[in-house]
């Protein structure tokens, strides 16, 4: 038997990644999958460092290529992306040159072996763009258009910050969810954050391939506590997005 862990959208979270790293570390997993996203969040230094160490492979997610080289500012109009935008500028401007040499380093791809000799793929949005969003609710058309020639019983990706798991045509898509910013609901109306951390188990066995989407708890008030106290613009906004299942705050 084979089980292999996947974490995707870390987003700066080392309270959440530590508290999932630990649980797989139990369960004795024999490899981790990383897809993307590590360093945008309020520990963006520390999540690369610690995500460096697992010496795992890494998938470059969207907010990696920010940090990389960073895009011009939203339009002015679309308030929550300008929000976004200053946040993760004032976190890219932590990072060292060094810090951006190892983003470099992530793959736009993974092929994973399987048991049937067959191959599962690895990306952070879709096989076309780590921008693409792939939802329950998208489209069979829209999702072709995505996947265009790629065949694969398997596919694993990230960017939604929602779990899921999804039956197309002949292949099986997985999102493990996000370790460090799972989402209780969907912009462009609100952002509201689950006070959770949220990944993946692959397992091989005897010729079978599960899936188990998982989720743990953490020390989501020193979380925000330390977002408060980092100088982050628009802190307050961010801690208010946290919610207990989308209904409640938990934090003030």
């Amino acid at each position: 038997m084979t089980r292999l862990g996947l974490i995707s959208d870390v987003h700066g979270n080392v309270f959440a990644l530590d508290a999932v790293l630990a649980e797989l570390e139990r369960e004795g997993i024999d490899g981790l999958i990383c897809l993307g996203d590590v360093a945008a969040g309020p520990q963006p230094r520390e999540a690369l460092a610690r995500v460096q160490e697992l010496g795992c492979p890494v998938v470059m997610g969207n907010w990696d290529a920010w940090f990389i080289e960073r895009l011009k500012p939203p339009p002015p109009q679309d308030e929550i992306a300008v929000i976004l935008y200053e946040i993760n500028a004032f976190w890219a401007d932590q990072l060292t040159a060094d810090d951006r040499a190892v983003l470099r380093g992530y793959v736009p791809q993974l092929e994973l072996p399987l048991d049937s000799g067959e191959q599962a793929l690895c990306f952070h949005g879709s096989p076309r763009s780590y921008d693409d969003f792939i939802f329950a609710t998208t489209p069979d058309e829209e999702l072709a258009a995505m996947l265009g020639d790629v065949r694969r019983p398997l596919l694993i990706g990230g960017h939604t910050h929602l779990q899921l798991v999804r039956r197309f045509e002949h292949a099986l898509f997985v999102n493990p969810g996000s370790v460090g910013l799972p989402f209780s609901d969907w912009w462009p109306d609100r952002v509201l954050v689950a006070p959770r951390a949220e990944y993946g188990v692959l397992v091989h066995e005897e010729g079978q391939l599960r899936v188990e989407l998982r989720r743990t708890t953490y020390d989501v008030e020193a979380l925000l506590r330390l977002t408060l106290e980092s100088g982050m613009p628009h802190a307050e906004w961010w801690v208010d997005c946290w919610t207990d299942d989308g209904r409640s705050k938990i934090y003030t």
